[in-house]
């Protein structure tokens, strides 16, 4: 396959690969985690500290940037990379999360939305999503696609899952950017066989790659795992598969098991924010008493900025008393944790020792899923 965007798969183990994403702004050893800089900015982490933690590619979100400082504004000041002072890769949404977030009016055009800054009335369609990424300039934009949360009668999910058929055939017939790959969206909620029949249609579009949406918008574990089976051997081989919205270290491991490359959500930093660590020792909020005085980093074993130079004491007290460095500080290394837990499954499926490798991984955490994609706030 040929493109501005391609996949050269390397290693495998069992359905689970390893490759290389080769983009305009660089190369992405897969699987990989994207860090969402909604606004254009990964909150409270600069370019910097993204490449420190082991990011290659970020995503930012079509419709805030639309709306701030809007496209044509980007556009002016160089596009995305050159805007956020970032010069790898940068994959787009569509702005097709909203569509289930906002509770706009979708008609068979595209989608009304009131604006979530000053309440005026804004209009998304296939044609316009892709027009304003091509604008923004990412490597990789996505169809504007319509999912609906789970659990949520078939027939609803058929719908939805047909109208991002026709709006995925728009948005390739108008897409022209030269140095820009357009992924399309498998929908199907968590039918099986919906999933195959949306994979399959899509994949006839002839689409360089590919994101399975619909996921992490209320369903179990066991059907999100199901309907990421069923499309596996559907999709082409040779694209990349990338399951939108997912970052839970259970949920990314499951997916990678089953032969998925690029994954997204705000997981990582959002909970930072909060104070909730992750890490591979388990997950724990950061405010419990028992750290007041610990002479200890988070995890002796991790090699994030956070953890080689600051004591569990000291980020304790930075989230009691507000300090905006306490959520920089364990946003760094939330975001190091997830960025290195692949880079050890890469190693690991190359070494042909993957499934070991992800039972061990799993066996010494204590997790809570990320079973809602954004939570109530899709701009966290």
């Amino acid at each position: 396959m040929t493109g501005p965007v391609t996949l050269v798969v390397g290693a495998t183990d069992g359905d689970a690969r390893t490759g290389t994403l080769r983009t305009p702004h660089g190369e992405v050893a897969t699987p990989a985690f994207m860090a969402v800089g909604t606004r254009g900015a990964v909150r409270t982490l600069d370019p910097e500290d993204l490449t420190a933690a082991g990011a290659e590619m970020i995503l930012a979100n079509t419709y805030h940037l639309m709306l701030r400082p809007g496209d044509a504004i980007v556009e002016r000041l160089g596009g995305l990379h050159r805007f956020m002072g970032w010069s790898r890769p940068v994959l787009t949404d569509s702005g097709g999360y909203q569509v289930f977030s906002l509770e706009p009016r979708v008609d068979e055009d595209g989608v009304t939305f009131r604006s979530t800054y000053d309440g005026s009335t804004v209009r998304l369609t296939p044609e316009s999503a892709v027009a304003v990424q091509e604008r923004l300039g990412a490597d990789v934009a996505m169809v504007l696609d319509h999912l609906v949360g789970l659990p949520a009668p078939k027939q609803v999910v058929r719908d939805a899952m047909e109208r991002t058929l026709r709006w995925s055939r728009r948005a390739r017939d108008t897409h022209r950017r030269p140095d820009q790959a357009l992924f399309g969206i498998v929908q199907g909620g968590s039918e099986p066989g919906l999933r195959v029949e949306s994979a399959a249609r899509t994949a006839e579009l002839g689409f360089p790659g590919y994101g399975i949406g619909g996921l992490s918008v209320g369903e179990t574990e066991a059907a999100r795992n199901e309907a990421l089976e069923a499309v596996t051997g559907v999709l082409p081989g040779a694209a990349p598969r990338y399951v939108m919205g997912l970052g839970d270290t259970t949920g990314v491991l499951d997916a990678v098991a089953r032969g998925y490359d690029l994954f997204d959500c705000v997981w990582p930093t959002r909970l930072a924010r909060h104070g909730k660590v992750i890490s591979r020792l388990g997950d724990f909020q950061i405010r419990r008493a028992e750290f007041a005085d610990a002479d200890r980093p988070i995890d002796p074993e991790c090699g994030c900025t956070t953890c080689r130079r600051f004591t569990l004491g000291y980020l304790r007290h930075l989230r009691v008393t507000g300090e905006m460095l306490g959520h920089r500080l364990l946003s760094i290394h939330n975001l190091h944790y997830t960025l290195a837990m692949l880079a050890e499954a890469r190693s690991a499926i190359r070494a042909g020792r993957f499934h070991e490798y992800r039972r061990k991984a799993l066996a010494t955490r204590s997790e809570e899923p990320a079973r809602d994609r954004y939570a109530t706030d899709p701009s966290a």
